[in-house]
């Protein structure tokens, strides 16, 4: 009882919204409706329309992973392309989430877009990019990004800030004022998706969830409304 009433009284938790709180901070009135039979187009709507109001990072998203065993693990990083084929996110093979993939290739994202009062959760299969998309993206980013990927060893455990400073000083040296390649320990992943589904805030917890389903990659969509 005591743990209880410590978690109910604490004031870093916010209040429950009341009536007008409810009321005032409705958006998009119209309902969510089918409007189209590819979630793709929608998502692309979505994320055009997040990148005009978000302050941040509009294509951050939480991936979700699970290891050898199913033991789920989480962390935001950053959507890098999307088409039907799917949504794509690049990484250190070596880091916890490559290891995860490598060991249980399917995973889930969500998109929470606060200041639309949006939200979309993906799932599906996962397989690796190719080794040209790989390069392209890579040679894309700024040289001292490209630098640090070689000298991180990601998730391994780090002596202390100088250890990493050094490293991506040697590996400045290496390279010098040439080209820096893309370590075969670095690459993309793409989700192929078999669920997506829309969410969007509505007053009182009435919300609008909208979702789309298919049995592969080469299936059709079939659509449903779920409830709040």
């Amino acid at each position: 009882m005591h743990y209880i009433a410590t978690m109910t009284s604490n004031t870093l938790i916010p209040p429950t919204p009341s009536e007008a709180e409810y009321q005032a901070a409705a958006v998009d009135a119209v309902p969510l409706l089918e409007a189209t039979s590819d979630p793709f187009d929608l998502f692309g709507t979505w994320l055009a329309e997040a990148k005009e109001k978000e302050m941040n990072d509009a294509n951050a998203m939480a991936l979700a992973t699970a290891d050898s065993t199913g033991l789920p693990d989480v962390r935001m990083v950053l959507l890098k392309d999307f088409d039907r084929q799917g949504f794509v996110f690049y990484t250190n093979l070596e880091s916890y989430k490559g290891q995860q993939l490598g060991e249980n290739p399917q995973a889930a994202l969500c998109f929470h877009w606060k200041s639309l009062r949006r939200q979309v959760r993906v799932r599906g299969a996962i397989t690796s990019v190719s080794q040209e998309e790989a390069d392209a993206y890579f040679a894309s980013r700024a040289r001292d990004s490209r630098i640090g990927a070689w000298a991180s060893a990601q998730s391994r455990p780090l002596e202390d800030r100088f250890a990493l400073e050094k490293s991506v000083a040697g590996y400045a040296l290496k390279f010098g004022i040439g080209e820096v390649p893309r370590p075969d320990f670095w690459s993309g992943f793409r989700l192929v998706p078999t669920r997506i589904e829309f969410w969007r805030d509505r007053p009182f917890r009435l919300h609008d969830r909208l979702e789309f389903v298919r049995g592969d990659a080469a299936a059709l969509w079939s659509t449903s409304k779920l409830y709040p």
